[in-house]
């Protein structure tokens, strides 16, 4: 397969795998420059500064995620069956990617990205869960927001405990095996307690 991305997406991807694998602090520019094929006064050069090149990777995530969580909501996701923000993952990304860990330091950070997906993805939660109420499909509860952030932080727990769930479970719940032993599960689980009544007092 003919790599035809330009040297500064080389050096974005690079840096992105190493980021994801280390942490952005503990990566020099020297040791992305070694991995992209590249000098560091090429990456310098690029990007001005190692904070450059981490905004860099920040925003190229950011951009992926709003690509994915498009699908899960308005027209798109009325033409096919998009499911959860697990699911659109694994169809978007090939296996073995950099970016559901890169995913994991951005929302467990300080920084603004994090904050910003977070928000983005809590938006999309809140649609989603609408949509299902919409439909007859769930009740929406006595706090919606709350409800909305409870299924968000479930599904972002294939990312955030992704090794430990592959320990406990002994699949990758982010593998096509591991997603559909635990989407089975998690829909028996929400069917039957959004469907749920309150019992009479």
């Amino acid at each position: 397969m003919i790599d035809d991305r330009t040297t500064r997406a080389v050096i974005r991807d690079e840096a992105l795998r190493l980021f994801a694998l280390r942490g952005p602090d503990a990566v020099t520019v020297r040791q992305v420059a070694e991995a992209a094929g590249v000098s560091a006064a090429l990456v310098m050069h690029h990007f001005g500064s190692k904070d450059v090149l981490r905004e860099s990777v920040d925003q190229h995530v950011l951009q992926m995620f709003d690509g994915m969580l498009g699908e899960l909501t308005g027209e798109a996701a009325a033409d096919a069956d998009p499911g959860s923000l697990a699911k659109a993952v694994l169809r978007h990304l090939p296996p073995g990617s950099p970016v559901p860990a890169y995913l994991r330091r951005l929302l467990l950070g300080d920084g603004e990205p994090g904050r910003r997906l977070f928000r983005r993805l809590f938006e999309v939660s809140r649609a989603q869960l609408d949509a299902m109420v919409a439909a007859g499909e769930a009740d929406p509860g006595d706090d919606p927001a709350v409800r909305a952030a409870f299924l968000l932080v479930n599904d972002l727990a294939l990312f955030l405990l992704r090794e430990r769930l592959t320990d406990v479970l002994d699949s990758d719940p982010l593998s096509a095996e591991g997603m559909t032993r635990w989407a089975d599960e998690a829909m028996t689980i929400y069917g039957d307690g959004l469907r749920r009544t309150k019992p009479a007092p």
